[in-house]
């Protein structure tokens, strides 16, 4: 009989205290820009409990970038909603048993690592009740910047540089992969864009970049002698804090 009622008691304390699903959705969102989905290759999300560490769920938000009327020139009111059915998202579907302490980490863009940006945030998660709609918006600030021209450890011959003019050219975009344009939303002329070149690890000169078309932007400067170079690009919004870099070496050989 005893037995038989310490089972009873195991059985009912499993069920009053069995774990209950419980959503949350987690968007990433370009500072001054739109959100992060599929056409980047999405954020990466990992829900962690704060105490112990363990991680509850993680994956990828996949979805559009958003309405750009909306994000970007709707007047924004207190119940106002930035997102529509197709924005970008990672829904987490959590088993819990009682309020839990949650620490939420999103690494992006996760398919470019030099312009890498992790933030965080921590919040209860209570049982049942789940958080959807916007959901948790985090911030991802920067510019996603590739250097094109010159390449990666690329050898040049002097000899082969025409005029001794060696040309430099970069692709920037918004962390949401949103387009920057002369004149337009993400307007080129507010964007200071420019190259420090090193020789040998010692400064030489700032260079002016200029955009030529969509996201493209290029500059050159006069070879003098050979050397190890090393280029460090930067991009950089006044009005928004936005910065980004990317750094080429390559050789310059006589």
């Amino acid at each position: 009989m005893k037995v038989l009622m310490f089972v009873t008691a195991f059985l009912f304390s499993c069920i009053c205290v069995s774990a209950t699903k419980t959503k949350i959705v987690i968007r990433a969102k370009a500072k001054d820009a739109k959100f992060i989905g599929s056409s980047l290759g999405g954020a990466y999300v990992i829900i962690r409990n704060k105490v112990n560490q363990q991680i509850l769920a993680e994956g990828k938000t996949t979805g559009s970038t958003g309405n750009t009327d909306l994000i970007m020139k709707a007047p924004k009111m207190r119940e106002s909603s930035i997102v529509d059915a197709q924005t970008a998202c990672f829904l987490a579907n959590i088993d819990i048993d009682e309020p839990t302490f949650i620490n939420i980490e999103v690494a992006s863009p996760i398919n470019y690592r030099q312009a890498q940006v992790k933030v965080s945030t921590e919040l209860w998660l209570i049982p049942g009740r789940d958080i959807l709609g916007e959901g948790i918006i985090l911030e991802i600030p920067g510019f996603i910047i590739d250097i094109l021209k010159p390449r990666t450890h690329q050898y040049i011959a002097l000899n082969a540089i025409k005029n001794k003019l060696l040309q430099i050219r970069a692709n920037v975009v918004m962390m949401c992969g949103c387009v920057i344009d002369k004149g337009g939303i993400w307007n080129s002329d507010e964007i200071e864009v420019k190259s420090i070149l090193k020789k040998d690890g010692k400064y030489i000169k700032d260079i002016k970049m200029s955009l030529i078309s969509t996201n493209l932007f290029e500059g050159s400067y006069l070879i003098s002698c050979a050397g190890n170079y090393e280029l460090i690009l930067y991009a950089y919004d006044e009005k928004t804090g936005n910065t980004g870099v990317d750094k080429v070496n390559y050789v310059i050989y006589e």
